[in-house]
């Protein structure tokens, strides 16, 4: 006779989750190069916001969900006058820095951009030191929200560098919400068994499909979804304060866990315990807003763009030489929709290169994109993947990203073969990569605030010594409206 039940016994939280909130809780960041290196991350993701806030499609979204509401003592949105629940702030906030694709990259199994975790750092530090001033209680400093972003980074980058989600058709913001709500749950008070509860939720809340991501469906939900990620951890980790139970074996459950339902039946794997490697070794968009994967073909197509004025009718056929995720992520033909569409489509942005001799975040604009030699150098596109272009993105020690171009012509001559491994955001060239991401951020800041504004931000900004002491309110209100 079989007993047909289940027992009801509640299990040990799953060690991943225990793993991740003991990380939160009590691990001491002492590396020197991650806080400079987050520093310049969270000012570089700022600009990234205040690019995408000259697009109508980005600041439609922004803003309260019922037109006029305040929330006195609410987070604000930098670039903006809006003053919202710390929910629907970290929404916007993300929503921002994701826009345009500019912001930083991580590359392994998975990729994704650990500085979408901002918007959720950022609006919570917002609302805790709006109300610690209230209270007079001290409030959280700048320096607080660098420690909270190593945190995020590491939490997202270290589930990427064995895991694939897109393999099993998932896609990277999930990881965007682990790691904000371990986070967040910590800075509004959480205890460790609580972000554990809270994590339980943020899995249990299982994964977007990539669906938007890619052919034929690419569309600009892919600019979005980040700041959903960080609002949903926001919320969620309010709900664990709030006395909601969490869910200890919600990887692991038999039939109905994350691992079950959506991972195969596969544990996670882990390269290294958690530090600060990501932070320390993150990816920075500098030259390009464009997907990261197509980052050094774009550099390629640039040096190769003065072969080609007046030749576009003279040219056979274009290689591009790529790397397997390449392929995979961001290689398409046929028609380009609209500019998220453009922005994930490697031959697209390597014939803008080639065509301007640059790539700005206007170029995706269909006003751009109707210039009929654009397809004309799409269709005379072949790519092909090296297979140690592959092999070495992968390499902890190389994380290359490497593409070349060559052009070959009717006559029978061709160009060099322009190869770029490694971009200028890379740890590799961080030496010749961080001027010109202050320029970046400089310039972002330039055009989008007063003078007198302006002058102020760059000011305080460029001091890191009091910038990292700056309290937060302090520092968000430099960037209101």
């Amino acid at each position: 006779m079989s007993n047909n039940f289940d027992v009801n016994e509640r299990p040990n939280p799953d060690l991943e989750l225990v793993r991740i909130a003991e990380y939160v809780m009590d691990y001491e960041v002492t590396s020197d190069l991650a806080i400079e290196t987050a520093k310049n991350c969270l000012l570089d993701t700022l600009g990234c916001g205040f690019l995408a806030q000259k697009f109508p499609e980005c600041r439609k979204h922004l803003g309260p969900i019922v037109s006029g509401t305040v929330v006195p003592g609410g987070a604000r949105v930098p670039g903006t006058s809006y003053e919202l629940d710390p929910v629907k702030a970290a929404w916007d906030i993300g929503c921002c820095i994701r826009w345009l694709d500019f912001n930083d990259t991580w590359l392994a199994a998975e990729w994704g951009h650990p500085s979408d975790n901002l918007g959720g750092i950022l609006a919570v530090a917002d609302f805790l030191a709006r109300k610690a001033r209230r209270t007079n209680q001290n409030p959280p400093t700048v320096r607080d929200i660098l420690i909270g972003m190593i945190k995020a980074h590491e939490i997202q980058g270290c589930l990427a560098l064995e895991n694939s989600f897109n393999r099993v058709g998932l896609d990277h913001v999930l990881l965007v919400r682990v790691a904000s709500t371990a986070v967040v749950t910590k800075m509004l008070g959480g205890t460790t068994d609580q972000i554990v509860d809270a994590l339980s939720h943020a899995w249990l809340d299982g994964s977007s499909l990539r669906t938007y991501r890619h052919a034929p469906n690419a569309g600009p939900r892919k600019s979005w979804a980040a700041g959903d990620a960080t609002s949903r951890a926001v919320r969620l980790a309010m709900l664990v304060l709030k006395g909601e139970i969490g869910y200890p074996s919600a990887l692991s459950a038999e039939k109905w866990g994350f691992y079950d339902v959506s991972f195969g039946g596969k544990k996670f794997e882990f390269q290294r315990p958690y530090g600060s490697y990501v932070m320390e070794n993150v990816l920075f968009k500098i030259s390009f807003p464009a997907e990261f994967h197509a980052q050094t073909a774009v550099e390629a197509a640039v040096t190769l763009h003065p072969e080609i004025q007046g030749r576009i009718n003279d040219i056979e056929k274009i290689v591009i030489t790529t790397h397997e995720s390449a392929i995979r992520i961001i290689s398409k033909t046929g028609s380009l929709n609209n500019p998220a569409d453009r922005d994930h489509c490697l031959q697209y942005m390597t014939a803008i290169g080639l065509l301007k001799g640059g790539l700005v975040a206007e170029d995706y604009e269909d006003i751009v994109a109707h210039d009929p030699q654009i397809d004309k150098l799409r269709d005379l596109m072949e790519i092909e993947e090296d297979e140690r272009y592959s092999k070495e993105y992968h390499e902890p020690e190389k994380r290359s990203i490497a593409n070349a171009v060559q052009i070959f012509f009717k006559n029978g001559t061709a160009s060099e073969k322009i190869s770029v491994e490694y971009p200028i955001g890379h740890k590799r060239r961080r030496e010749e990569g961080i001027p010109l991401l202050e320029e970046k951020f400089r310039n972002s800041v330039l055009g989008k605030f007063s003078a007198n504004q302006a002058s102020k931000i760059l000011d305080s900004c460029f001091d890191k010594e009091k910038l990292l002491k700056m309290p937060v309110d302090e520092f968000v209100e430099l960037f209101v409206l």
